[in-house]
């Protein structure tokens, strides 16, 4: 029962993490097209987020916790549009690093897991439920 139970929350230390990778993604898409607010300034730079497993001293199960929130630092695309605001001098605009479709394919890996690891948890609550039915008999 104790291992189904850490099972359990082993799932759910990377439902949170994935949740948490999610918010990272929709925050890359979501200023996907933004610029920077000065002229020849930078402008959103993508968020990346890594992962780790830590062993809980308690329980002694590994969860998965997110490591580090950091920047993309691959260039910025440039456009040419002398009547941005946020032109330079030679009238190029900087553009974020974030490539859409890899953020919506990241998002798509991401909500798998997700999905996968509440798959997880409910096989793990059957089993628990079983156990107790049979216990009852």
């Amino acid at each position: 029962m104790k291992e189904i139970l850490g099972s359990m929350n082993v799932s759910a230390s990377a439902m949170r993490a994935q949740g948490t990778r999610l918010r990272v993604i929709s925050e890359n898409l979501a200023n996907a097209s933004s610029t920077a607010e000065v002229p020849g300034g930078d402008p959103y730079r993508r968020k990346t987020i890594s992962f780790a497993n830590v062993l809980d001293k308690v329980s002694q199960e590994e969860r998965v916790v997110v490591r580090k929130i950091g920047e993309d630092p691959s260039a910025f695309r440039l456009t040419h549009d002398p009547s941005n605001p946020a032109a330079d001098a030679e009238g190029n605009v900087k553009l974020p690093n974030v490539n859409v479709l890899m953020e919506l394919a990241d998002m798509r890996e991401a909500q798998r897991s997700y999905e996968a690891n509440v798959q997880m948890i409910d096989q793990a609550k059957s089993l628990v439920l079983r156990t107790v039915e049979l216990l009852r008999s």
